[in-house]
């Protein structure tokens, strides 16, 4: 079993063929940032280029078992990312598209792994999207009554994945 890291600037990134500009966008800013990346994506926008549930299969699998606590995924419009990605126990992938759903997926959702698209979000804005959705901790800025009850939720939820995910 891969060892389970705590660091926090070890970062997984994935995208298919159509996620390929902005994932290179998005591991360049990281890399800037201090980031260390793991790119299990495509390496081109050509037709060697993987498919969004490859690029998933890639990735959500490492976030599951702990060896990564972030990930990122991209494909065209996110969705099919997030869906994919989501049929792993323990990932919590959100598709994100401002800085509002950044935040508050993190904030209210614990969410784990951010999804994008690329044919839709821009550079400047996936920057963005991602600074906010790396640097928001679980309860922030949420209300007194969800932090009370939040954590509560989030148990239920990974009760129901527990129960789901049973072999």
């Amino acid at each position: 079993m891969p060892k389970k890291t705590m660091d926090t600037k070890n970062i997984i990134i994935a995208s298919d063929r159509a996620g390929f500009p902005l994932k290179e966008a998005l591991k360049e800013h990281l890399k800037q940032s201090g980031y260390t990346v793991t790119d299990v994506g495509s390496q081109d926008t050509g037709d060697g280029g993987m498919a969004y549930w490859q690029a998933a299969e890639n990735l959500a699998p490492r976030v599951s078992n702990g060896e990564f606590q972030r990930g990122v995924l991209i494909c065209g419009t996110g969705m099919g990312m997030s869906i994919a990605a989501n049929k792993y126990p323990n990932v919590y992938a959100a598709l994100c598209e401002n800085t509002f759903c950044a935040h508050n997926c993190r904030a209210i959702n614990n969410a784990n792994v951010l999804a994008l698209g690329g044919w839709i979000t821009p550079p400047y804005a996936g920057i963005a999207i991602l600074e906010t959705f790396l640097a928001t901790p679980f309860l922030d800025g949420v209300t007194e009554w969800q932090r009370e009850n939040l954590p509560q939720f989030f148990e239920e939820i990974q009760k129901l994945e527990q129960a789901n995910f049973r072999s």
